[in-house]
């Protein structure tokens, strides 16, 4: 999941001479730096994966994934999620095979998925590896340690999973990991944050 900061684009001013980098930048003569929107090593739109794009168009919730093994902890931003009601129920996400997340999942065969606010814009791409998060991700916010990982204080709901056997199954180009839901907290409602097409929003 990417989700990039829209920024006003600076125009040049009159008798500067600029140019563009490899990285995406606009460098003056004067050494001043211009970032721009657009993610500098992001295809045009007409040559990325048409599957993508699709999957781009569908409004997805954005879930956060936590686990601890061997006392670090480690999570993941997940909006790929599907909640299957029974007795027991079931979580399915689709997770990168070559995430710390993974790695702490696979090895504890527990985990935490917390259902992200509008207030988590910031967290979830900390977490999501496109923001800079000073300290690892776990040094924003407050948490609580459960039986299945770590929690998020403040959130508004979240499920304390297991790992079912078998534990992961290829899917495109991740894992598609599927958890039984053994515990679910409910706290007090408030706007979810939704990513579609790169962006957030919220209901």
């Amino acid at each position: 999941m990417h989700a990039y900061r829209t920024r006003r684009r600076a125009l040049p001013q009159a008798g500067v001479r600029q140019h563009r980098k490899a990285s995406g930048a606009v460098v003056r003569e004067d050494a001043q730096v211009t970032i721009h929107s657009e993610h500098p090593f992001m295809p045009a739109e007409p040559d990325r994966s048409p599957v993508r794009r699709f999957r781009g168009r569908l409004a997805s919730p954005v879930t956060l994934w936590t686990s601890t093994h061997r006392e670090r902890p480690a999570g993941l931003t997940v909006s790929s999620v599907l909640v299957a009601d029974g007795e027991p129920g079931y979580l399915v996400g689709i997770l990168d095979p070559l995430s710390d997340l993974w790695d702490a999942l696979r090895e504890s065969g527990t985990a935490v998925v917390t259902m992200l606010d509008w207030q988590h814009r910031q967290l979830a791409d900390q977490f999501g590896y496109v923001a800079p998060a000073p300290g690892g991700p776990f040094a924003s916010g407050d948490w609580l340690e459960t039986r299945w990982g770590p929690s998020l204080v403040g959130a508004s709901a979240w499920a304390g999973c297991r790992l079912v056997d078998p534990p992961a199954t290829r899917l495109g180009w991740g894992l598609q990991v599927q958890l039984e839901v053994e515990h679910v907290e409910i706290g007090e409602d408030s706007p979810p944050l939704i990513h579609r097409r790169g962006r957030y929003f919220q209901l």
